[in-house]
């Protein structure tokens, strides 16, 4: 496993995950929107946030959409892509986007971009981490669980190369210990 510390435990993410709910939940403009999570990190925040969700009355549809501009390591060196052409028609529909980090934004302002070219009738941004001081566009999340300090994070579906995304805990990772594993290995 990789060395870091706990930021945020189960109970921690459960009640925000429930504040999250009930806010999106007196917003909504209609019972049953689509939900349209950003994969790969989002899919343990989407599936709880569903849940929460129908203890609110709302019944949406899911549906996932592949994008990253993240090769191996921690930078965001590849130009943003849609990696699945199966992107849902949005015009007139409430849509929330759902992910788990607000990083520099790139990503999700490039799919904003996409899906309001559709013209949805109301289109939001929920994320379950924000990382202010990383932001590089325009574009705010609507929804925020938490705000982070610029660490890398692990767990509650984000990974540092597919390690950690199981963690029912969100913790940050000490990447300078990481780097020193890296270059000790044979």
């Amino acid at each position: 496993m990789l060395p870091h510390r706990i930021l945020f435990d189960e109970d921690t993410i459960h009640r925000r995950v429930q504040e999250l709910a009930a806010d999106i939940a007196r917003d909504l403009p209609d019972p049953a929107p689509l939900l349209l999570g950003v994969l790969t990190g989002s899919f343990v925040f989407l599936a709880d946030l569903a849940r929460e969700l129908a203890r609110h009355g709302v019944e949406p549809t899911i549906r996932f959409i592949q994008m990253s501009h993240y090769g191996p390591g921690t930078e965001a060196d590849r130009p943003v892509s849609v990696a699945s052409a199966d992107l849902p028609a949005v015009h007139g529909k409430i849509v929330l986007v759902v992910d788990d980090i607000f990083d520099s934004g790139k990503t999700l302002s490039h799919l904003w971009d996409v899906l309001t070219v559709q013209q949805p009738a109301w289109l939001k941004l929920c994320t379950f981490l924000d990382k202010p001081s990383r932001h590089q566009v325009v574009l705010k999340p609507d929804y925020v669980g938490m705000v982070v300090p610029d660490v890398w994070l692990i767990g509650y579906g984000l990974d540092l190369n597919d390690i950690g995304r199981a963690l029912p805990y969100i913790g940050a990772v000490d990447v300078e210990r990481v780097t020193e594993q890296e270059h000790q290995k044979p």
